[in-house]
């Protein structure tokens, strides 16, 4: 089923990132996704970067699809269908929210009075949602050493007991998350990861997003660190846009 939903506002969060909201009464939990549709161009998937009364999915300019999205005015409709996919778990206790580039999207959702931060980026003016957090509870990374710890996401988790969250939640670009499950293999760590491919129906019928054998929509975007472990294809292999499996490393 296709959605219609108008667009209430249009926030610019970084030079290469908006945030859409509006309102959507269908329920939502976070780590969720939805296929997001403009006329004339084709689908995308996006998680809800807000999964409340009002929600909100936030675009990275990427290609033809995100840069229309970017580009919605208030008042302007945009369409999708979903919600699709297996949500992060829900914890009590202190957690720990790591996310790169864009990735802090889909980890918007759970900040609460619980959660600290990780947020890393190429530079300063890339830092997505860092003012959500206290300051007491966040900790920096840029490659450019424009902001925070000059450096990647692993370089920041040196500086942190891991082993005191109930849960850490991860989400950014496959090499990142690759370096982060690398960094903590072995420890007695209770991780979740929201894993990013190209996806083309949402539905686990196309197999565009298939890793390993599991299908990042149907089985996930979520999976649990021992599952990511298992897997020989991530952080080693894409896929094309003709279904072609790339090996880069």
């Amino acid at each position: 089923m296709i959605n219609s939903v108008r667009i209430l506002r249009n926030e610019i969060n970084t030079p290469t990132v908006n945030s859409l909201y509006f309102h959507w009464d269908v329920r939502v939990e976070p780590g969720q996704f939805v296929m997001t549709w403009v006329p004339g161009l084709s689908e995308i998937p996006m998680s809800l970067s807000l999964t409340g009364k009002e929600k909100c999915l936030t675009v990275k300019k990427y290609g033809d699809t995100s840069n229309a999205l970017s580009n919605v005015k208030p008042g302007e409709r945009i369409f999708f269908r979903g919600p699709y996919g297996k949500p992060f778990s829900k914890v009590r206790g202190k957690t720990l929210l790591v996310g790169g580039g864009s990735g802090m999207a889909s980890l918007r959702p759970l900040i609460d009075q619980d959660a600290s931060g990780v947020v890393a980026a190429r530079s300063s003016d890339e830092l997505l949602f860092k003012g959500l957090f206290p300051i007491d509870k966040i900790i920096v990374a840029t490659d450019d050493g424009s902001e925070g710890i000059k450096g990647n996401i692993v370089d920041a988790l040196r500086e942190i007991e891991l082993e005191k969250y109930e849960m850490i939640y991860v989400c950014g670009p496959e090499r990142m998350i690759k370096s982060v499950v690398d960094f903590v293999a072995g420890r007695n760590i209770n991780m979740e990861l929201s894993l990013e491919r190209n996806m083309k129906c949402g539905v686990g019928i196309c197999d565009s997003c298939s890793i390993d054998g599991f299908q990042l929509c149907t089985d996930g975007p979520t999976f649990g660190l021992s599952t990511v472990l298992t897997m020989k294809e991530f952080g080693r292999t894409k896929l094309a846009e003709s279904g072609k499996r790339i090996w880069f490393q």
